[in-house]
């Protein structure tokens, strides 16, 4: 079958390819080559592949171009974007001034409300400057520097505006970040603080904006807006507040050795439940109070040795074990960080480490959870 179809193949290709001679004049000579069919198959397959890799080349570019084309129009829709904010907030300001400008006696109305609402902000806005990161979320915007007062107005109010925003938004993340605490350290928020006892913040009683629309000499829709960002400060305030008095500092800077759980037990080589978790670093490395307590218990304990228990209310209680020496007295109240001892290997222990143990309602606890839940706080 095959030695049939070789003919035709070569009839094919010298149909396609016939011989031909091609004939050069140089210098007074001619020069006469024959171009054969196979020549000339080979000379087309260099043509055909240069073509393909042309049109792969182009096709490439093209792409390129494209894909640069598609890049530079999302640049250009968002430069526009953010031009478009920039010439809204501008021509707020601008609409703002022309009000203001129209009458001398709006001016005048004008700047006495802007100045009772900055009195207003400045005093519910410094309720809430103990809470950590408040201090600069709540911070007014410096006084703009110019001579015209009533640009100076306009601008105040614009930021009076912000401000509030400012505040509505750091008190909802930081509520987040603090209920996402509470649920790593097993905890269910809602135990520990109830919003709806929080209605009406640190001003009148209730959710009532005219009474405090009067209460601070403002306008109502103006209080309606303290209000509600006074009450999610409340609610924020509430949580950090419960969280401060729970275990979620750091016993020790040091590595963890060992965690809580299921174990082979170094002496007896059987299976225990380890109720803490350790912490291995040199001798003495300070021994640090997780949370604020009272010091129930510092002395010597079976299996323990030198040991701290601190009570944090609540049903909170914190166990510091294997400690080298002890720095604190029963009854004494300890804050949070506050140096318990040194880290020692007194006891049941192999070698320096801490055992560190939380119980609630007088079971033990993964420390670790709490310390995860701290290291989210801190972040």
């Amino acid at each position: 079958m095959s030695n049939s179809s070789e003919p035709r193949r070569r009839l094919l290709a010298d149909i396609w390819f016939p011989e031909r001679h091609l004939y050069i004049r140089s210098h007074g000579e001619i020069r006469g080559y024959v171009l054969t069919t196979g020549r000339q198959m080979a000379l087309a397959a260099v043509a055909m592949i240069g073509g393909i890799w042309a049109l792969i080349a182009s096709g490439g570019f093209l792409f390129n171009l494209a894909y640069q084309s598609q890049a530079d129009d999302a640049v250009a829709r968002a430069r526009a974007a953010s031009e478009r904010v920039n010439a809204d907030l501008q021509a707020r300001l601008d609409s703002a001034v022309l009000r203001m400008s129209s009458t001398t006696g709006s001016l005048e109305e004008t700047a006495v409300m802007v100045e009772r609402r900055h009195a207003a902000l400045v005093n519910v806005m410094g309720m809430f400057r103990d809470v950590q990161g408040a201090e600069t979320a709540l911070r007014p915007a410096p006084p703009m520097e110019t001579a015209n007062p009533v640009v100076r107005i306009a601008a105040v109010k614009l930021d009076q505006e912000r401000l509030l925003a400012r505040a509505e938004g750091f008190a909802e993340s930081r509520a987040e970040r603090l209920r996402l605490a509470f649920r790593l350290a097993g905890l269910n928020p809602s135990a520990y603080f109830d919003a709806s006892a929080a209605l009406g913040g640190p001003l009148v009683q209730g959710d009532d904006p005219e009474a405090l629309a009067a209460v601070k000499d403002v306008d109502e829709a103006f209080a309606a807006r303290i209000q509600r960002a006074a009450d999610d400060l409340t609610e924020m305030r509430g949580l950090a507040d419960a969280a401060s008095a729970l275990p979620f500092g750091r016993p020790a800077e040091a590595r963890t050795t060992s965690g809580f759980g299921l174990r082979f037990d170094p002496f007896s080589r059987r299976p225990a439940l380890h109720q803490g978790q350790d912490f291995a670093a040199p001798l003495n490395t300070p021994i640090l109070a997780t949370a604020p307590g009272v010091v129930a218990f510092a002395g010597v304990r079976s299996g323990y040795g030198k040991t701290v228990e601190l009570d944090h209310g609540d049903g909170f209680k914190t166990r510091y074990a294997h400690l080298h020496s002890i720095a604190v007295q029963p009854g004494q109240r300890i804050a949070l960080g506050q140096r318990l001892g040194g880290m020692g290997t007194t006891g049941r222990s192999t070698g320096v480490h801490l055992h560190y143990e939380v119980w609630m309602n007088g079971r033990p606890q993964n420390p670790a959870r709490f310390i995860r839940a701290g290291d989210e706080l801190v972040q």
